[in-house]
């Protein structure tokens, strides 16, 4: 199962104080709209989301179709066969991708802790 591009999008009261601490830690903005309270930050590998007032907790992203850079891989799995997948094998899910759809779709379970993991495919 290959589940994508990996990061953490993170709930911030505060866009501008966050990115400006980030920005001190060496990320880089790569994505998002400060204007509309998200952004996506690189350092390296490393891939972070800002998001002010859009989610309650912290979640653990994963993208398929994309690698770390946000460039679109040419074979990947897509999201609803890996939703199966994790179905199949007992796995219980908070929100379900529309199988009877194609293209961008989503995901959303949490782990045995409650942490919330999304799988997020963008094309």
């Amino acid at each position: 199962m290959e589940l994508g591009a990996f990061s953490v999008s993170l709930n911030v009261r505060d866009i501008q104080q966050s990115y400006d601490f980030y920005k001190k830690l060496g990320f880089e903005q790569m994505g998002g709209n400060i204007d509309q309270k998200w952004l996506i930050l690189r350092n390296g590998t490393s891939v972070i989301g800002l998001f002010q007032g859009m989610f309650e907790k912290n979640i653990l992203t994963f993208n398929p179709g994309w690698d770390q850079n946000a460039v679109n891989l040419e074979n990947f799995q897509d999201v609803r066969e890996i939703q199966n997948q994790l179905k199949a094998a007992g796995l219980s899910l908070d929100k379900e991708a529309d199988e009877n759809s194609s293209g961008p779709e989503h995901f959303v379970l949490k782990d045995p802790d409650g942490n919330v993991i999304m799988l997020d495919q963008h094309r």
